[in-house]
């Protein structure tokens, strides 16, 4: 299936530098798949000149003349940087011109901009970001993870509703598992607002499981961990900390002297493959769910190799229709949980 990526070329720490080799090692694994660089355009020369003839028609860029730095507000982004390369690469996809929008750029602009120009589907209040977590039983759906930092107890269970979908539209599970991550497993635990999601949760038909602390995360207690942006973002970036910080020790112990050198070479495939399990890039892309298109915030600080795995995983939840499968399911389970309410404001 042919699929169209719109990239913007200047978002994260490190922008073209980082984003272009990425889009370019992307390009020649996935065939199928068709690029719009939106950048500045100097970076786009650059760009232009490192890709060569290599790629034909599949590359393409698209000039924008301002950026839209990491730490600036929502608002200066939506009002004052109509022109940015993350606005005009949003454009893309709502003109048709692109499938997806990947950007390593500020979360909070690309969530605000996004929401404003490709909307929400039906019954979604709030977008949330999702990604996949490495657990000893394969992997988990994490969100939300820093889109909305504050809250309301509706908006966890829409969280809920959407991480369930997912998993059921991308795994082909019918019911799968939905937590609430929280400061104990049991039902009088958290603040008010948790204690309210959890209700809801309950009486809304998913498959809840209830509570869920945070080492339940990596044991793959669950398919689905709902938790608000403040809380998820927090504990996504103490998990890359953590496996850095692993992999630093590992490296460390095995330098110290010429024999433990010795030992690494003889436990290089187990440590190869430890590095791999843990390497948090292979994970980095998380999807921005709820909107009528693909939209995929790579981590701002992420390497080439991080950002291809971004690319990768935009071109996926293309492919396999993710938004019409999410929307179809938040369509059927609406009509079916008359009960709960679904649409409507924070509690």
């Amino acid at each position: 299936m042919p699929v169209t990526l719109a990239v913007d070329l200047m978002g994260g720490d490190h922008g073209p530098p980082v984003v272009s080799p990425a889009v370019c090692a992307f390009l020649r694994k996935q065939v199928a798949a068709s690029v719009i660089a939106v950048g500045l355009p100097d970076a786009l020369a650059e760009l232009t000149h490192r890709a060569g003839d290599e790629f034909g028609p599949r590359l393409s860029t698209f000039p924008a003349s301002e950026v839209v730095s990491m730490d600036e507000s929502v608002a200066s982004a939506l009002r004052g940087k109509k022109d940015s390369s993350l606005r005009v690469a949003i454009n893309l996809v709502k003109e048709g011109k692109a499938d997806a929008i990947v950007s390593a750029g500020n979360t909070g602009a690309l969530m605000g901009i996004a929401r404003f120009v490709l909307k929400t589907l039906p019954g979604i209040d709030r977008p949330a970001i999702a990604t996949i977590l490495p657990t000893l039983k394969g992997h988990t759906y994490v969100l939300d993870l820093g889109a909305n930092v504050d809250c309301g107890a509706e908006d966890l269970l829409q969280f809920g509703i959407m991480g369930a979908m997912l998993v059921a539209a991308l795994e082909n599970k019918p019911e799968p598992s939905v937590g609430l991550l929280n400061i104990g497993i049991e039902e009088i635990k958290g603040n008010e607002t948790v204690r309210r999601a959890g209700e809801l949760l309950r009486a809304s038909g998913l498959n809840f499981r209830g509570n869920v602390e945070g080492d339940d995360i990596y044991k793959g207690t669950t398919d689905v961990v709902v938790c608000d942006g403040f809380v998820g973002n927090i504990a996504l970036k103490t998990s890359e900390g953590l496996a850095q910080m692993l992999a630093t020790y590992l490296r460390d112990e095995f330098s110290r002297s010429w024999s433990r050198k010795m030992l690494a070479l003889l436990a290089y495939p187990a440590l190869k493959a430890f590095k791999e399990r843990v390497d948090h890039r292979r994970y980095n892309g998380a999807a921005l769910v709820g909107l009528r298109a693909v939209a995929v915030k790579s981590h701002g600080s992420a390497d080439a190799f991080a950002f291809e795995c971004a690319l990768h995983r935009a071109y996926e939840a293309v492919a396999t229709r993710v938004i019409d499968r999410i929307g179809q399911r938040i369509a059927s389970f609406a009509e079916s949980q008359e009960p709960v309410k679904f649409v409507g404001g924070s509690a």
